[in-house]
C-alpha cells in the first residue's frame, strides 16, 4: 500500500502494517455492524484511512486525545496508530454509544495494541474528560459539536472536526450561538470537504 505523498507525518512500515490490519479488521466485521457503507468500503483507503490520517497532519496527538462518536474507530484509530509510532505517550479516549461498536474497538485496540481506551457512554452523560484535543468526524453539525467541545475539552484545548461542504453554512450558523476561533485546512480526499481547527469556544 502507497502513502499518499500529501500524508505529511513518516509513516514507517509497522504503521504501515497496523493500518493494514485494521482495515482487515473493518472488512471481516462490517457485514456484521455496519461500521462503514459498502460502497465506500470498496475505496477505504482514500474515503476513510487517509482522510481521517491527515488530521495528524493539522494537530499532532498530544496528552488525552478524545474522539467523540467513535464508530468504527475513524480517525481515532487511525490517530492512534500514528501516535504509537511518533507520540506514544498520547491516550485516545473513544466515546461510543452502541456497545457493538465499543466491541469493534476494544478488539482494535487489543490486536494493534494500541495506548488507547473506550467508553461505551452518551457524550452528554459523562463528567468533563478535560481533554487537551477533542475530535468528531460524521457526529452532528457544528452547532452541537461546540457543546461537546465546551463540555468535554480543556481551558486550553482544541476541537478537530472533520465537515464536508456545507461548512461554511455551519459555521454561520454557528456564530449565532458560540464566540470561537477557527482555521479551516482544506481535505486532501474530498474537494468541498475540510478540517476546522477550533479553540476559544464560549457560548453567546
Amino acid at each position: 500500500m502507497m502513502v499518499p505523498s500529501w500524508i505529511k507525518v513518516d509513516v514507517s512500515r509497522e504503521t504501515l502494517e497496523r493500518l493494514e490490519i485494521y482495515v482487515s479488521l473493518i472488512e471481516k466485521w462490517n457485514p456484521r455492524i455496519n461500521l462503514v457503507s459498502k460502497t465506500s468500503l470498496e475505496n477505504v483507503w482514500d474515503r476513510h484511512i487517509w482522510d481521517s490520517a491527515q488530521v495528524f497532519d493539522v494537530e499532532k496527538p498530544k496528552g488525552t486525545w478524545v474522539d467523540l462518536g467513535s464508530g468504527g474507530g475513524l480517525p481515532a484509530i487511525v490517530l492512534s496508530i500514528l501516535a504509537k509510532q511518533d507520540s506514544p505517550e498520547t491516550l485516545v479516549h473513544m466515546v461510543e454509544s452502541d456497545q457493538r461498536k465499543c466491541a469493534f474497538l476494544r478488539t482494535a485496540v487489543r490486536e494493534l495494541e494500541l495506548n488507547a481506551k473506550v467508553s461505551a457512554d452518551r457524550i452528554e452523560s459523562m463528567p468533563s474528560l478535560g481533554a487537551d484535543v477533542v475530535s468528531a468526524r460524521a457526529l452532528t453539525d457544528l452547532n452541537g459539536l461546540l457543546e461537546y467541545a465546551q463540555m468535554h475539552c480543556a481551558p486550553d484545548g482544541v476541537a478537530i472536526f472533520l465537515k464536508g461542504e456545507t461548512w461554511k453554512k455551519e459555521v454561520l450558523s454557528a456564530q449565532e450561538n458560540w464566540s470561537f476561533e477557527y482555521e479551516e485546512h482544506k481535505s486532501q480526499t474530498n474537494p468541498g470537504a475540510v478540517i476546522l481547527k477550533i479553540k476559544e469556544i464560549a457560548r453567546v
